[in-house]
């Protein structure tokens, strides 16, 4: 493989938007680095492990490197990056979507009728977005380029499962939005996507646990590798940069960068089946 092959970290990959993403890439010949905790079945309620993940990253073209890292832990995310400088000398694309989400979390009830530890996601999932962003610029910052991407959803703007999670997709979202900020001068982008349902085993929990009420997710759910196809053509626009610190919606990038879903499919923008957007930053900015 060339060495001028794009370098990636994708955290929170054993499964899910995470694994989607990092075959994306794999298949653009992306060197992925995959993160998550899941090294072995069982260490997971759902199944996929870092393991499986890289291997698939390594089948559909790329080279998948399987990590484990907690992200709960500033330490091994530090270790992480230092890995990739040692072993590849640069990082191209970070994507933050580690996120410790509860099996509660889509339960009935209000915020304090439900376990407090779906508060969790703030730690792995807000926070450790800010930890690995923070490791992994001054390799992007170096190189004067590079895409650091946020995976967030609508709940940003209205109420989904609960205040934790809407606090999660806000932060997410501010965090491109003021990272931008810094990065601009070095030709580094931050850019947080707003993806829609994903067909995923925790969709498919969600669904058997109540089909009456969930059944319809089936008909709209994106795949995960969708995301990841969207990631790779905004890392490849050449006017990257005019779309950082923005929030974007994943259907509508695809639209844009003629993506299509599997079987052909056009994915529907939030904007259109739930009326929202994303919020617009103010341009004052005090330092």
């Amino acid at each position: 493989m060339p060495q001028t092959s794009p370098v990636a970290v994708v955290t929170g990959a054993s499964r899910g938007a995470g694994r989607g993403i990092a075959l994306a890439l794999g298949g653009h010949g992306c060197t992925v680095y995959v993160t998550g905790r899941s090294e072995k079945a069982g260490d997971a309620a759902l199944p996929g492990t870092i393991y499986e993940t890289a291997e698939a990253v390594t089948a559909a073209g790329g080279q998948g490197v399987a990590v484990r890292v907690d992200h709960a832990d500033d330490a091994q995310v530090k270790a992480l990056f230092e890995q990739v400088q040692r072993e590849q000398g640069r990082l191209d694309i970070l994507v933050n979507n580690a996120c410790a989400l509860h099996d509660q979390l889509t339960a009935p009830g209000n915020f304090w009728e439900k376990p407090l530890g779906i508060v969790d996601m703030l730690d792995v999932g807000l926070r450790s977005g800010y930890v690995a962003s923070y490791y992994a610029a001054p390799l992007m910052v170096a190189q004067k380029k590079g895409l650091v991407v946020f995976t967030s959803a609508s709940g940003a703007v209205h109420y989904v499962f609960g205040p934790a999670y809407g606090a999660h997709k806000a932060g997410m979202d501010k965090f491109a939005a003021d990272m931008a900020v810094d990065f601009q001068e070095f030709g580094v982008a931050a850019v947080s996507i707003w993806m829609g349902t994903l067909w995923t085993d925790r969709l498919r929990m969600v669904i058997a646990s109540d089909p009456e009420k969930y059944g319809y997710l089936e008909t709209m759910a994106e795949t995960p590798e969708f995301t990841g196809q969207v990631i790779w053509a905004l890392y490849n626009d050449p006017k990257l940069m005019e779309l950082s610190g923005q929030t974007v919606i994943g259907a509508e990038m695809a639209v844009k960068y003629g993506i299509k879903d599997e079987g052909g499919r056009q994915p529907s923008s939030y904007r259109d089946t739930h009326g929202v957007a994303p919020r617009v930053q103010y341009p004052a900015i005090i330092r």
